[in-house]
C-alpha cells in the first residue's frame, strides 16, 4: 500500500521537475555587443554636462525654498528668502535676455542679495566673536580675532552652505556655483534670518553651523604665533605675573641624531609650561607655546566648548562689541 502512494507522488511529481530542467534563464547573444557598443559612443561623446536641478521637469522653486526653510526648522519670510538666493548676476541675464526680444524696459520684479549678504556677513563676524569671547574669556582679542578668521573664511562658509543644500537653489548666472556664490549665499541666509524672526534665531543659526566647526578641533591651530617666548613676555608683564624664565630640566641622547631637550618656564618661580625639542631654541619655543595655553585655557586636554551658550549669554560681549562700533 505504502508503494502505490509512493508511485503515485513520483508520478505527479515527475512532470514539474522535468518542466524545471528545461527552463533556463538566457541572455541573447545581441545583448552583450549592444552594451560594448553603447558603451563606446558613450565614452567618444566624452562626460556628460552638469546640469542645474532646475533644469529637470519636477522643478518647483517655490517647493524647494519652502523645503529648506523647514529643513533648518526656521521661519523665513517668503521674499526675503527668495532675495537672499538671487544674485545679481541672475538678474542682469535675465534683462539681458527681455532685451534681446525688444523689451525695451525689462522687469523682473526680484530684488539681488547685495544687502543682506552685507548684513549676514556682519551679524556673522558679530556673533562668532561674541561667542568665542563668552567661551574662551582667557584667550586674548588677537587669538579671538585670528579664529573668527578661519570660521569666516570663504571655504568654511561655502563648505557650510553647500552641505546645506543651496547649491540647487541659488539663482546665478553661472554653473557651476562657484565658493564664492556659495559663501555669499550662506551670508544673505543669515541676513534673511535675522530680519524675518530676529537676532536671536539668527546667532542660534550661527552659532549652530558655524561655531560648531571647531568641534575636536584644536583651536591653538587657528592662530600662528610666530616668536612665542616674545609673546609670553608681553602677556605676562601685561597681567603682572612676572618674567618668563626658561631652564633645562632635562637632555635625553645627547650627540647623537635622537637628542631630545626638556625646558620648563617658571614665572616668579612659579611653573607655567614645558616643551621638547631637537635642540634648545626649539624646545623653548614648545615650552612658551605650553605656556600660553596654560595661561590662554586652551590647553591640549581642556574641556570641549560649550556650543549650549544661548543669546542671553553672549548679549553682554555683543552688546559691548556693537556699543565700541558706534563710538
Amino acid at each position: 500500500m505504502s508503494f502505490i502512494n509512493f508511485s503515485s507522488i513520483l508520478v505527479r511529481t515527475l512532470p514539474r521537475t522535468i518542466n524545471a530542467a528545461n527552463q533556463s534563464r538566457q541572455i541573447h547573444r545581441w545583448v552583450a555587443p549592444t552594451l560594448r557598443e553603447l558603451k563606446r559612443r558613450r565614452e567618444k561623446m566624452g562626460p556628460e554636462a552638469e546640469l542645474p536641478r532646475s533644469g529637470h521637469s519636477d522643478w518647483n522653486y517655490n517647493a524647494e525654498l519652502f523645503a529648506f526653510g523647514r529643513r533648518l526648522s526656521e521661519q523665513f519670510d517668503a521674499k526675503l528668502l527668495q532675495q537672499a538666493f538671487t544674485h545679481r548676476s541672475f538678474i542682469a541675464q535675465e534683462e539681458q535676455k527681455q532685451a534681446e526680444v525688444g523689451i525695451e524696459q525689462p522687469e523682473l520684479g526680484l530684488k539681488d542679495n547685495a544687502e543682506l549678504i552685507a548684513l549676514g556677513g556682519s551679524l556673522i563676524s558679530q556673533y562668532v566673536e561674541a561667542f568665542l569671547l563668552t567661551a574662551l574669556p582667557k584667550l586674548p582679542q588677537e587669538g579671538i580675532g585670528a579664529i573668527v578668521e578661519r570660521l569666516t573664511s570663504e571655504a568654511s562658509l561655502a563648505h557650510i552652505s553647500r552641505h546645506l543644500g543651496t547649491k540647487d537653489i541659488i539663482l546665478a548666472a553661472t554653473f557651476p556655483v562657484t565658493e564664492t556664490l556659495l559663501a555669499d549665499t550662506i551670508k544673505a541666509v543669515v541676513g534673511a534670518l535675522q530680519r524675518s524672526s530676529g537676532d536671536e534665531r539668527a546667532y542660534l543659526f550661527v552659532r549652530d553651523f558655524v561655531c560648531t566647526q571647531l568641534n575636536q578641533q584644536d583651536v591653538n591651530e587657528c592662530w600662528a604665533i610666530e616668536k612665542p617666548l616674545d609673546l609670553l613676555r608681553e602677556y605676562c608683564q601685561e597681567k603682572k605675573l612676572g618674567e618668563p624664565e626658561p631652564r633645562s630640566i632635562g637632555l635625553v641622547g645627547k650627540n647623537t641624531l635622537l637628542a631630545a631637550h626638556k625646558v620648563a618656564i617658571y614665572c616668579d618661580k612659579q611653573f607655567v609650561g614645558s616643551g621638547f625639542g631637537e635642540d634648545v631654541d626649539t624646545a623653548i619655543d614648545e615650552a612658551a607655546r605650553d605656556a600660553l595655553r596654560q595661561l590662554f585655557g586652551t590647553q591640549l586636554h581642556m574641556k570641549p566648548l560649550n556650543f549650549n551658550l544661548g543669546f542671553e549669554d553672549v548679549a553682554r560681549k555683543l552688546s559691548r562689541k556693537t556699543a565700541s562700533k558706534q563710538a
